[in-house]
């Protein structure tokens, strides 16, 4: 199995593919996945995921479970 990795677009820097820091896995009203973090500076990082990938970040350890 490939190592899972969690990346965002920084609105704020206009940086793409930035990984996220303490990220916190949640499901949305509509039964979508959804991760959010921080990029270690201070900016606050929030991506979609499908429901494969957000299953296999929560089971390598690199996120917590937010539901």
């Amino acid at each position: 199995m490939s190592e899972v990795t969690l990346t965002a677009y920084n609105v704020k820097t206009k940086e793409k593919n930035v990984p996220i820091k303490d990220a916190v896995i949640t499901k949305t009203s509509k039964g979508a996945y959804m991760a959010q973090g921080n990029d270690g500076k201070g900016n606050k990082l929030t991506t979609l995921l499908g429901e494969q990938k957000a299953l296999d970040a929560i089971k390598a350890g690199i996120a917590k479970k937010g539901w």
